[in-house]
């Protein structure tokens, strides 16, 4: 459980089981930082579903806010006053910031993390997109590409239950999702935009079958990294958004969130993350 800070100070921490190789302290501490919050901290709890709300209970009015990771995203949502719609939307919440009046309000910055993580590297609009993988994350790329994507998502899942949560998530958030079996997933290779959100290893294999003419590739895996498939991409001249801007744009909107300021640092948080991954 967490343990009593000192009075003035504010905490914050992520969530998680696994959560040893969570770079988010990372993350935020180079914000606090720069920011100059001397008197924050931001740890890591090894928490899972069962043990949650029993977190929850010993927090005292010194928390500002929390990071979840997975298996948490879903499990979180009956211990809050409020969800957003960005969280609802996907039924996931990855961030809770405690209010002074004693609220806990959910929020997904995985899904804005993504759109301005493309942003960032001029993909603002794209005509049809293709997502590799089915799972917490997929789902999460299907909500974004819904803001982005004025066309057919095209998801490549290994089952067809997989195949019709993807068609759900769709249907859900009114974009147009078809799915086709993984086998045929070097198809994916001719959309302009394509998301990997497999864990890592899963698509080292499709490699060798990138054309010598690729749109965008944004794998959300940061370690190892570059993936075989982000190298091979890399490699043809395509663009390459990794896991690592993903992870610091999402962070930057928690960061935001949790402390009240307006511009989240950024850069600095992006060095401190690059940091850490080279010394890993």
């Amino acid at each position: 459980m967490p343990s009593p800070v000192s009075e003035g100070a504010r905490r914050a921490a992520v969530l998680g089981s696994p959560i040893a190789h969570s770079l988010s302290p990372v993350l935020h501490r180079a914000a606090y930082a720069e920011l100059g919050l001397d008197s924050w901290s931001y740890d890591r709890f090894e928490v899972d579903e069962a043990g949650l709300s029993g977190f929850f209970a010993g927090l005292d009015g010194s928390w500002a806010g929390l990071s979840l990771t997975m298996p948490l995203k879903r499990a979180v949502i009956p211990l809050l006053d409020a969800v957003s719609a960005t969280a609802a939307s996907v039924e996931a919440v990855n961030t809770v910031v405690f209010t002074d009046d004693g609220r806990r309000l959910g929020d997904n910055t995985d899904i804005p993390g993504m759109i301005a993580a493309l942003e960032e590297r001029g993909v603002t609009r794209v005509e049809s997109a293709a997502v590799l993988g089915a799972g917490a994350t997929a789902s999460s790329a299907v909500a974004a590409l819904a803001r982005i994507c004025t066309g057919p998502v095209t998801a490549y899942v290994r089952s067809e239950a997989r195949a019709e949560e993807m068609r759900g998530w769709g249907e859900r958030l009114d974009i147009d999702v078809r799915t086709v079996d993984w086998a045929r997933a070097a198809e994916a290779f001719e959309a302009p935009l394509v998301i990997a959100t497999t864990p890592a290893g899963t698509t080292d294999a499709l490699a060798a079958a990138v054309p010598e003419r690729v749109g965008t590739l944004f794998d959300v895996l940061y370690e190892p990294w570059p993936t075989a498939l982000a190298a091979a991409w890399s490699e043809r001249g395509g663009a390459v958004v990794g896991g690592l801007d993903l992870l610091v744009h999402q962070a930057v909107l928690q960061v935001e969130q949790m402390t009240g300021s307006p511009t989240a640092p950024l850069e600095a948080m992006r060095k401190a993350g690059e940091a850490a991954l080279a010394h890993r």
